[in-house]
């Protein structure tokens, strides 16, 4: 009985650290809120002088080369790639790269695509590797090598970008040369086709007005959101060049650059509209992707933030934080299944249980529902009604336990099967 009566208190004791734990990560956001609050003035108003910058004339300008990365898009690469073309920048001096891994009809239809941009002027070429090395983040360094220019504007093939993006997000770099990349602010071409939409529009403008906008107004390190944003070719190459051994080689090169000194700058007020997944199963094979995404390039970078001089303290702890959100999964998982068993051995501690339990769940959920409320409000001016933003938090809750039960699975698979390569599961979209 003695040995029960430890293994039960060792489980609880799991249990209080893993609420612990979920406790403060949500507690980040909550956080970030109070922050944001605080900066959003004098954050809003530099980013209005940095969009004040004036150009030099269109014969001074440089190169811009336009990245689109693209794997069995169907109809929606002539989209992108045709917005690209529009872009307002001198027409000599405006270079698409269209990055084509296609295994099916795609691969023609972005020759065909290519080949009509050519004949009205345009400087578009098709890169169409045999292989898919390295997925996004190989075809990316790639191209890179096949252009002498030094800034690149990314765009995932869903991306719209409106035709003034270059000309205001190159202010940036004319303002503040050193900057590593400029991320834009993606907004939504498909938000209320169902309620799985309208939570993705409400739970990314949550992270893009309140997370990415309070990590650059703090100093913060901000991550590359992957699309609608541009580098310069210095920072790429001081951060190591883009690598294709994670699913997530923006997050992984934006925290290689940042421990090398290279900083960035986020623009709340240039929105650039794609796609949102419209179904559940693939909206969750994206999240996963994401998470798994995130824990490789923590578990990479930790060491490195840690043991670098020249990130102050409050920077380090930012950084650890952003890349521990990662970790809610397993840490929900093992607390879960950690009170179970406790309370199975001890039936004494059960109330305790699920009282601890009952007050991390609507601390978790006080923490989101604000978080959310606040990027909601801050993007679109509350435009949704606090019915509506109630059925679509209650979506989120619901997500994010599929999520859970769908990464016990993927986890339980993997562990019974042997290690497979890493693999980029692309996210569909329909056009």
């Amino acid at each position: 009985m003695a040995l029960i009566a430890t293994l039960a208190l060792l489980l609880a004791t799991v249990f209080v650290v893993c609420c612990a734990l979920l406790a403060a990560f949500i507690g980040s956001l909550l956080y970030m809120v109070v922050l944001n609050h605080r900066l959003r003035v004098r954050g809003l108003a530099h980013e209005e002088d940095l969009l004040d910058t004036r150009l030099p004339p269109d014969a001074e300008l440089p190169h811009v080369v336009v990245q689109i990365p693209s794997f069995n898009e169907g109809p929606v690469l002539r989209r992108g790639v045709e917005a690209a073309a529009r872009l307002d920048w001198p027409r000599d001096k405006l270079h698409i790269q269209l990055l084509d891994d296609s295994t099916d009809e795609t691969a023609d239809l972005a020759r065909t695509v290519t080949a009509e941009l050519r004949a009205k002027g345009f400087d578009v070429v098709a890169l169409q590797r045999t292989d898919r090395s390295g997925f996004k983040g190989g075809a990316l360094h790639e191209a890179m090598q096949q252009t002498p220019h030094n800034y690149f504007a990314v765009f995932d093939v869903d991306y719209v970008p409106p035709v003034d993006f270059l000309r205001k997000c190159m202010r940036v770099f004319v303002a503040e040369p050193k900057t590593a990349f400029v991320q834009a602010r993606f907004d939504f071409l498909n938000p209320h086709v169902n309620a799985l939409t309208e939570m993705q529009m409400v739970t990314l403008d949550a992270h893009l007005g309140i997370e990415q906008a309070t990590r650059y107004w703090a100093g913060h390190p901000l991550p590359f959101n992957g699309t609608c944003g541009i580098w310069q070719r210095e920072a790429i190459e001081a951060g190591g060049g883009w690598k294709g051994d994670t699913v997530t080689e923006d997050l992984d090169l934006t925290y290689r650059g940042w421990v090398k000194g290279w900083r960035s700058v986020f623009l709340v007020s240039v929105p650039v509209p794609g796609e949102l997944p419209e179904d559940m199963k693939t909206w969750l094979r994206q999240q996963q992707r994401w998470q798994d995404g995130f824990r490789h390039v923590g578990m990479r970078m930790f060491p490195e933030i840690l043991k670098s001089k020249s990130i102050d303290f409050s920077a380090k702890i930012a950084a650890l934080l952003h890349l521990c959100m990662a970790l809610n999964q397993p840490v929900l998982l093992i607390g879960v299944v950690s009170g179970m068993l406790a309370g199975l051995l001890a039936p004494a501690l059960r109330p305790l249980l699920f009282d601890l339990f009952l007050l991390t769940v609507v601390w978790v959920i006080f923490c989101a529902a604000t978080f959310l409320r606040a990027g909601h409000n801050f993007i679109r001016g509350g435009e949704m009604p606090p019915g509506r933003f109630a059925i679509v938090l209650l979506r989120f809750v619901g997500g994010q336990v599929g999520m859970v039960v769908r990464s016990l699975f993927v986890h339980l698979r993997k562990a019974m099967s042997k290690p497979k390569p890493i693999v980029f599961d692309r996210t569909p979209k329909k056009g």
